[in-house]
């Protein structure tokens, strides 16, 4: 595959995205060296410096990154993580550029490239698909909120990261990475792995240092485990803390957006361009007039001393070798001062699958109704309308795996159904009341830790994701935020720890997050390699 550059590339690498869709996972090779080494590891920070010394222009960030993807994610490794880039990053470079030098530069993101998921709308010259083809052709009226807030912050979209075609939500037995229009996502750590979902595209585009940052979305691990498995940092926040407007949904309840970074420092400044209310989005109403806080202020290197923080080991399916990563991580934090209480109880975590489906279903068929009535020209309206599509391009779209879950959520009634309403009482119920909320208070906690999940499992077109266990449903289902950082490894492949807590509790998890980061340092550049180092 050729690089797509300049006016070209939303065409050109659509063609890119057509032929990986048909491609097996057979890994290519890596391009060695990389182009532009000095962007690998940079930090928002750094290149917010060179920016302000005139050592770099804003362009030269983005014909870099451009280069960058063009040799790794285009053809060498062929990783598969960027769907389309926005033809207009150049020129949007070009007047940001412009703009620092006469009037200075808005905020640190100022000419900083990022990533955008593709589930989150934006307008101009790229597309917003959810990784289908139900989607092509009919672009969103306006930016998603949280892009607006980004553009006026300076950033600039380089484009849009794949992910797992409608967030993962399709089917059961799916194979997280792929979607119909950007093909298969690779993990950049072992190609043959895989990159897990449905923030794919995100998390390796970051990891490969293809951009500065990119945005995810969660709605049960969809940040935290591709950050996990890709080895970088990634923060779920609290439902309502950032607008979902604009945003293709699953569950009012817990979807949310958050930034997907190299560090935990970058993670925070993204944060703050990103949280704030919003008319749009109703779960925002709670923040009310609330100034937000100084998430950058709360990182310090001692942050986690005297902080009283839990052990949670009551998660299924971690493997042994991440368990001993996440020993590992504990006794770090012992060493930080940290006031360690291991373990502690959260409850039935294990009751939460079932009532946890119910009220995604539930909500995914209301909810997407709503959001494709914002599309104008859409020739789908309805969930039904979308499981006929997908049966009528069976081909393109049903070549791996099906839509088990978004026949079964068509088929839900309304959001008045007892059904409905009982479910979601028994997510708040056992998520909340009887799990984080009881532990934090009878443990007098600041937070709680645990193995965010095991290591990347091979990619299987034909069999769907293997197990590799996780930590995300309490916090994501009770809508409370949560931060992944990197931890270890196991034969050259990235795991994380993820830092939880009480809503709103952003600034906590990001100092103790901050203070383990700094203190171990595990998070290490991918080598892009055909399968797992010493196998």
């Amino acid at each position: 595959m050729g690089v797509a550059t300049g006016a070209s590339c939303a065409v050109q690498l659509t063609g890119c995205a057509r032929a990986n869709a048909g491609r097996s996972a057979a890994p290519g090779a890596p391009a060695q060296p990389s182009p532009h080494s000095e962007l690998e590891e940079a930090t928002i920070a750094e290149l917010a410096e060179k920016l302000q010394r005139r050592e770099l222009t804003s362009v030269d960030l983005v014909d870099r990154y451009l280069a960058r993807i063009g040799a790794l994610d285009r053809s060498g490794p062929f990783l598969g993580s960027v769907l389309e880039l926005d033809p207009d990053a150049r020129s949007v470079a070009t007047r940001l550029d412009e703009e620092r030098r006469t009037r200075g530069p808005r905020s640190p993101l100022h000419g900083i490239p990022m990533l955008i998921k593709d589930n989150i709308d934006t307008v101009g010259r790229t597309r917003t698909t959810a990784g289908s083809l139900a989607l092509v052709g009919s672009p969103p009226a306006q930016d998603a909120e949280i892009v607006a807030r980004l553009r006026r912050a300076g950033a600039v979209l380089l484009g849009k990261a794949n992910l797992s075609e409608w967030a993962n939500i399709r089917c059961l037995r799916s194979t997280s990475g792929w979607s119909a229009t950007g093909g298969l996502t690779r993990n950049p750590y072992a190609l043959d792995r895989n990159p897990s979902g449905s923030s794919s595209g995100s998390a390796v585009a970051v990891a490969a240092n293809l951009a500065t940052f990119a945005i995810g979305t969660e709605t049960d691990g969809s940040i935290l485990s591709p950050a996990s498995i890709s080895g970088i940092v990634g923060l779920k926040p609290t439902v309502g803390l950032v607008s979902r407007s604009g945003i293709v949904p699953i569950s009012h309840s817990q979807d949310t957006a958050g930034p997907m970074t190299r560090s935990v420092a970058d993670a925070a400044i993204v944060l703050s361009v990103l949280a704030g209310a919003d008319p749009r989005d109703a779960a925002t109403a709670v923040l009310g007039g609330r100034s937000m806080p100084d998430y950058v202020a709360s990182l310090r290197t001692d942050g986690a001393r005297g902080k009283r923080i839990g052990v949670v080991r009551s998660f299924k399916y971690i493997p042994r070798a991440a368990v001993a990563i996440f020993d590992a991580a504990v006794e770090e934090l012992r060493r930080l001062d940290a006031v360690v209480v291991d373990p502690i109880d959260i409850g039935p975590v294990s009751k939460l699958d079932e009532p946890d489906l119910e009220v995604m279903l539930y909500e995914l068929k209301a909810d997407m109704a709503v959001y494709l009535a914002t599309r104008p020209g859409i020739a789908v309206k309805t969930l039904d309308d979308l499981v006929r599509f997908n049966r009528e391009h069976a081909a393109e779209e049903l070549r791996y795996f099906g839509q088990d879950l978004f026949e079964q959520a068509a088929k839900k009634g309304g959001l008045d159904s007892p059904a409905y309403l009982e479910a979601a009482a028994s997510c708040r119920r056992i998520s909340r009341d009887e799990g984080i909320d009881p532990a934090l208070r009878n443990y007098r906690l600041d937070a709680l830790v645990a193995p965010t999940g095991g290591p990347a499992w091979l990619t299987d077109l034909v069999n769907g994701d293997g197990v590799s266990g996780s930590s995300a449903g309490p916090a994501a289902i009770a809508g409370y935020p949560s931060i992944t950082v990197p931890a270890g490894s196991v034969h050259g492949l990235p795991v994380g720890i993820s830092f939880f807590g009480a809503a709103f509790s952003e600034p906590m998890l990001l100092a103790l997050a901050y203070a383990y980061e700094q203190r171990t340092r595990h998070r290490t550049k991918p080598r892009f390699l055909p399968t797992v180092e010493g196998l």
